[in-house]
């Protein structure tokens, strides 16, 4: 029972009914090509022996022709009253046999015509036998395509078959890469993008799994100073005042608390922004703005922030909430940990089909040993829960960009952040302005 739903099935049938219709087409052709080219034939001997009797107006001239052609060939003197002097064909049949007559002109003036008549049944019985025949390498063709067809249908559907059950096999804990090198040209887009999407499904269950424990260890953590300050506080009677700084530190943590429920309540948030309809953005204006904000912050700071954007303009289809998010981070961080007096660097380039955007600062640097786009995970001495960089990671998987974040290698201290903007994006493919 074929089923509607299988493409296999839908692509048999389609083989099947397009090699049927070319087969009866081809044969049909070659069937009437032949027919015509016996009746040709068979009119042209007609035509040139009743040519001959007619100019030499004896039989015997004409003996001197192919004498099978005359087999099967009655000749009559006949008055027929007909407007025009052009021979004429037509069948007869008498008799049970077959006959094409030819109707030639003798006499003009005399209204007689030479009714030559050669007898065909032969040769429609030829023609029912090359009709027959053709009828039965029709059948067999027929049957020969239908198993061609379904051998290649199932060799087509083999890759999807392949990769089927190697997914339907997969779990969060036994998530391998699919061998693109042992795919066919035609499928290796698809394996990529899949293995793209089992690395994000990677590290999605790594970095949530990371996440809860992260989030409960950061909260157990105050929790317990906070119990422990209240503790100590009950235990002796104590002046107003030493209530109020006892209160005021609960606070403190308290607010400490806080600020890590509200960056885990940013990641819920950045799940619906990765569902944001992507829109048409020139990027270049977008790092220049971002540029603008954040020189004004880092000159309140006494820092600098210099930026070098090009091309002139980048257009692309993208969710513009990630990208900032993103940019927001990298900017951040590099103004945060760029001593006072030193300076950021903020630059964008074109690289082929690609936007590379860079972000370096002249700060203390990363330790390359320390995964930092784990939640909680922290950068050098400063206050901060450790989200920033895994939100973006986050971001940047979901647009199907590349962040990386590395120490400077030219011989000044800071650490250079780089996103880049890939050509084959999950949105449609970002291009340059045409001027």
């Amino acid at each position: 029972m074929f089923s509607e739903r299988s493409i296999r099935n839908r692509f048999l049938i389609q083989l099947i009914v397009a090699s049927a219709a070319l087969l009866i087409i081809f044969s049909s052709i070659l069937y009437f090509y032949i027919r015509q080219n016996i009746y040709d034939e068979k009119q042209h001997e007609m035509l040139q022996f009743a040519k001959n009797i007619t100019e030499f107006q004896s039989l015997s001239d004409t003996m001197s022709n192919d004498t099978d052609a005359l087999l099967g060939v009655s000749v009559e003197l006949i008055f027929y009253d007909a407007s025009g002097d052009e021979p004429h064909f037509f069948d007869d049949s008498s008799n049970g046999r077959d006959y094409l007559v030819l109707l030639y002109p003798f006499e003009q003036a005399q209204k007689t015509y030479l009714k030559v008549s050669k007898d065909i049944s032969t040769m429609k019985k030829l023609l029912k036998k090359i009709l027959r025949s053709i009828f039965i390498i029709n059948a067999i063709g027929f049957f020969i395509i239908v198993l061609y067809a379904i051998a290649l249908s199932k060799m087509l559907t083999i890759p999807i078959r392949q990769l089927s059950h190697r997914l339907a096999n997969m779990n969060e804990h036994l998530v391998r890469p699919i061998r693109v090198e042992h795919l066919p040209e035609e499928f290796e887009p698809l394996g990529v993008t899949i293995n793209r999407l089992l690395a994000r499904i990677q590290n999605f269950v790594k970095y949530q799994k990371e996440l809860f424990i992260g989030a409960a260890h950061e909260l157990k953590t105050p929790l317990a100073v906070i119990k422990l300050k209240n503790q100590v506080t009950l235990i002796k009677k104590r002046s107003p005042e030493e209530y109020i700084e006892a209160i005021k530190k609960t606070n403190e943590t308290v607010d400490e608390m806080n600020k890590i429920v509200a960056d885990i309540l940013n990641i819920g948030r950045q799940e619906g922004a990765q569902l944001e309809a992507p829109v048409r953005r020139d990027i270049i204006d977008m790092l220049r703005r971002k540029g603008e904000d954040f020189a004004l912050l880092a000159r309140a700071e006494q820092k600098t922030l210099e930026y070098d954007l090009q091309p002139e303009s980048y257009e692309a289809t993208i969710q513009e909430g990630l990208l900032n998010q993103i940019l927001q981070n990298f900017l951040q961080n590099a103004v945060k940990f760029t001593p006072e007096g030193r300076k950021v660097t903020f630059t964008s380039r074109a690289e082929g089909e690609d936007l590379i955007i860079r972000v370096i600062d002249e700060g203390c640097g990363i330790d390359d040993s320390v995964d930092l786009f784990a939640p909680f995970k922290r950068l050098g001495t400063k206050s901060g829960v450790g989200l920033g960089l895994f939100l973006a990671k986050s971001a940047a998987d979901a647009m199907g960009a590349e962040i990386t974040l590395r120490n400077r290698t030219d011989g000044v201290d800071g650490t250079e952040a780089t996103l880049v903007l890939r050509a084959k994006l999950c949105c449609p493919l970002p291009q340059q302005k045409k001027k």
